[in-house]
């Protein structure tokens, strides 16, 4: 660039576009490159990963609770108004030189790098995405300014410029297309199809009709697939056929078991009725579910590999990078059923539920049992290695705690006066649900009617009515475990173990 080039001041509308445009170009290059060493490379995901590994407890507990399963994307779009701002405030300081441009493209290509650099899912080749990335944004940025600066005094460079502007434009949106279209070239939902209907050589029993109170308001017990909750830490839903899947348990065992999914298919299925709380459910919160889990039993798969005196953790992994710890003897309760599930209701695993494999352990929050996409199985000494949520501050061990909700009437809802009925859920998983008491208004406890029970690893409906005239009332409830242990009503939020407390809804009566 000549003297008088580098003199020019461009435009604010100018400046604004390049840096829009050459971030666009940036990420689009290192999106297409990730295409072929693994999504998780895109600059773009690797640091909206980070940012969900680096986002405080409070504000991510926030945003499950504001946003639940849409927590991601809001964070994708919050991310990209970020980046939008950031490349136009870097052209905007740009007009008269191309530095503080390059440097900020530099810096975020730097950062990039970085986040990739700390995926535990990813190669070393990962490294080239983000590195396209830095190289396209600051050479675009440069090309681009350079070009507009000629262009000021020049009506046909001008031209010139609007030309190639529209032309990088359009390539930056050709590589993201195509990086999109490498990225999911696994054909994981064809491979899903192949798996076909799973048929337990052990049924679960059949739901009893009097445990459905989906009539008054309830949740059906069943909870279909696309109804059911997800909560987990993947801004992208891993794509990892069948035929590639293997599973490596090792670690203080005495044979390790290398397995693929034929391996596991090939074994006696199981199906059993469970019910799924996730952690982060503040007092009447959302995030329960219940489905028929088709697998095999984890209690088996240990047996076989024989764990030697001294392990009494699983440290599993997903294929992410996501860890958990789970107790051994939770994992070889016979009774308490812990599966490594390949099916849900009766078909293989949806993608966002885990396929082709999960682990599904009956009484614990998912953060300490629940592996998805899982492909090593460690067994380990307690507290020789620490997993993701409990770095982040989170209990070691996390047994379900003993809850229920009003489901009807909704809060600030209106029903019309006379028998109210007043409905809900309650669980106490591997213990079981004795009795469940509403009041309303402050007043007498009054016992409500159980569903009939499917076992002690699941929710349990309840129903009950109350005369009541016009007016604002609220109902609360609690509910009393078999071990005669009652909710308490000290509200405690979800961390580090679950939150407690009695739940009410406050309705108007008119």
């Amino acid at each position: 660039m000549n003297e008088d080039t580098a003199d020019r001041t461009l435009s604010r509308r100018v400046a604004a576009l390049i840096g829009v445009v050459s971030v666009a170009a940036a990420l689009a290059a290192g999106h297409l490159v990730a295409g072929f060493v693994g999504p998780n490379a895109s600059p773009y995901l690797a640091v909206g990963n980070a940012a969900i590994d680096l986002t405080p407890h409070p504000l991510k507990d926030f945003a499950i609770r504001t946003f639940g399963v849409y927590d991601k994307l809001v964070l994708l779009g919050g991310m990209a108004l970020t980046l939008l701002a950031a490349a136009v405030v870097a052209g905007l300081l740009s007009r008269r030189s191309p530095r503080p441009g390059q440097v900020l493209a530099a810096v975020l290509g730097i950062l990039a790098v970085v986040a990739v650099l700390d995926r535990p899912d990813l190669g070393q080749l990962a490294i080239l995405a983000p590195a396209a990335s830095l190289l396209a944004g600051v050479g675009v940025f440069t090309w681009l300014h350079g070009r507009a600066s000629e262009a000021e005094s020049d009506s046909s460079s001008r031209r010139d410029f609007l030309f190639i502007t529209g032309g990088v434009a359009a390539g930056a949106a050709l590589m993201g297309v195509a990086g999109q279209f490498l990225t999911r070239r696994v054909d994981v939902e064809a491979s899903r199809a192949g798996v076909g209907k799973l048929v337990p050589r052990t049924p679960a029993p059949a739901i009893p009709a009097g445990a459905d109170l989906a009539a008054t308001g309830t949740p059906t017990f069943i909870t279909a697939n696309r109804d059911f909750y997800r909560i987990d830490t993947a801004l992208t839903v891993p794509r990892l056929r069948a035929e590639d899947w293997r599973l490596k348990i090792h670690g203080m065992v005495d044979t390790e078991l290398d397995l693929d999914f034929d391996d596991i298919r090939g074994r006696p299925l199981v199906e059993k009725t469970i019910t799924m709380t996730c952690v982060s459910n503040e007092v009447g919160g959302p995030y329960i579910s219940t489905a028929n889990f088709i697998g095999v039993p984890m209690r088996d798969l240990l047996l076989e590999a024989g764990v030697k005196p001294g392990g009494d953790q699983l440290f599993s992994t997903s294929v992410d990078g996501w860890t958990t710890g789970t107790p051994i003897a939770d994992l070889l309760d016979e009774r308490r059923g812990a599966l490594l599930a390949i099916g849900m209701n009766g078909e293989p695993l949806p993608l966002e539920h885990g396929f082709p494999a999960r682990v599904v352990v009956p009484g614990l929050y998912g953060y300490v049992s629940a592996t998805k996409w899982v492909v090593d199985m460690e067994v380990i000494k307690a507290g020789s290695r620490s997993f993701y949520w409990e770095d982040r501050g989170w209990a070691r061990e996390a047994p379900i705690k003993t809850q229920s909700r009003i489901d009807v009437p909704r809060g600030f809802a209106t029903v019309p006066p006379g028998k109210v009925t007043v409905a809900g859920i309650a669980w106490a998983q591997n213990v079981g649900i004795d009795k469940v008491e509403v009041r309303i208004d402050g007043g007498q406890w009054q016992q409500a009617t159980l569903a009939d029970e499917v076992n002690d690893q699941t929710w349990r409906m309840w129903s009950v009515e109350f005369p009541l005239g016009p007016g604002s009332h609220r109902a609360e409830v609690r509910a009393t475990d078999r071990n005669g242990q009652t909710q308490t009503d000290r509200r405690v939020p979800p961390i580090p173990d679950g939150a407690t407390g009695w739940h009410s809804s406050l309705f108007t009566v008119a």
